[in-house]
């Protein structure tokens, strides 16, 4: 039993095998119980106390991907216990088979890690998410958004410097260096992009909108359904999703509905020039009186702006509480257009276009 102990097979024994082998199979077996055990040390340390609330969520999110960690980083540590095979050894465009080996097994740790990272962030930003949710400002639910994508882009850089340092020995330094030429070029290139970039970040925190806001922009008007790194997505009142590119969203004029204090409404009546001033004068305060008799109205003008050849023109303002819906406010609308029509028909005045004579003269 010895000697078969001590049976060399590629280099190894075969007492080594059934070590490195056996401590795989015994990972594998136990990799459930040990990823719920780190899983829940990862969990006390981000949620604290709430760690029970928690638990399932964070279970969902991060067990496979600590399994998946945990099994490379046990295979690889085992296989390295084991000497490389002489029949292995050969060279491809100058690079031996034993470093591409190495190669692939750190690519497929960094990997498997980052991949933990990403769901980490997602679990942490979902708690921060249901925290956002229950405060009144709008603006903490979209920062998360955005701090989430930032990071998960900024833990893919990292991931791929890794990989550059330990997958292919070179000095992320010296890449760095070399890659300053190219990164100009690149960053020319891919001007628009970093000034959609700094334009997110001037939105974040200038809050000219949030997610959730109605507003007119490029003769588009619409809800605020995200706030991306490059880009801010809106549905419009057409049903329709248009992205705008952020450097317009913060260069053009961009009109928040959503922050005003009251709706406007402007009417214009062309009156007859039949209508004495009396008339006109009963018909100004006649409007004015319904005006203060309604609550939603906060302010309200009535004046003749002009008159001239075709008609008088009496120009109406006033302004809405913006508590009322959109259906209540047309309602509302509708109402205020009926009483004004019921009163310029007491009142004896024809509108301009009513009291137009149409002549042809025939030669």
């Amino acid at each position: 039993m010895e000697y078969f102990f001590k049976y060399v097979i590629f280099n190894n024994t075969v007492l080594t095998y059934i070590t490195v082998f056996g401590t795989i199979l015994l990972l594998v077996l136990a990799k459930r119980v040990i990823s719920r055990f780190i899983a829940g040390k990862l969990l006390g340390w981000l949620s604290g106390r709430k760690k029970n609330l928690y638990q399932q969520k964070f279970l969902n999110l991060v067990i496979q991907p600590i399994e998946h960690f945990l099994i490379a980083f046990i295979c690889i540590t085992a296989f390295d216990r084991l000497h490389y095979p002489d029949i292995l050894d050969f060279k491809l465009y100058n690079i031996t088979a034993e470093s591409i080996i190495r190669g692939i097994a750190v690519i497929i740790m960094v990997v498997f890690f980052i991949r933990l990272c990403l769901r980490i962030i997602e679990f942490v930003a979902s708690i921060l998410e249901e925290k956002a949710y229950l405060s009144e400002n709008i603006t903490d639910n979209q920062l998360i958004v955005f701090f989430k994508d930032f990071l998960k882009a900024i833990f893919i850089i990292i991931g791929i410097l890794l990989i550059i340092r330990f997958a292919f020995n070179k000095d992320i330094g010296n890449v760095l260096t070399g890659l300053s030429i190219v990164g100009a070029g690149l960053a020319l290139a891919a001007k628009e992009s970093l000034e959609n970039l700094i334009a997110s970040f001037i939105i974040f925190f200038d809050k000219p909108f949030a997610t959730g806001d109605i507003v007119k922009v490029l003769n588009f008007t619409g809800t605020v359904e995200k706030i991306g790194l490059r880009s801010t997505r809106i549905r419009t009142d057409q049903a329709t999703c248009i992205t705008v590119p952020n450097k317009q969203m913060v260069d053009t004029v961009t009109d928040n509905i959503s922050l005003r204090t009251w709706r406007k409404v402007e009417l214009k009546l062309e009156l007859s020039l039949s209508a004495t001033a009396q008339q006109l004068r009963g018909l100004s305060v006649s409007i004015k009186d319904i005006f203060q008799s309604k609550r939603a109205i906060e302010k309200y003008s009535v004046y003749l702006m002009d008159t001239g050849k075709t008609a008088h023109i009496m120009a109406i303002d006033f302004f809405v509480t913006i508590n009322q819906t959109l259906d209540e406010f047309n309602s509302f609308r509708e109402e205020i257009n009926l009483d004004i029509i019921e009163l310029i028909a007491k009142s004896g005045i024809q509108l301009a276009a009513s009291s137009m004579d149409v002549v042809v003269k025939q030669s």
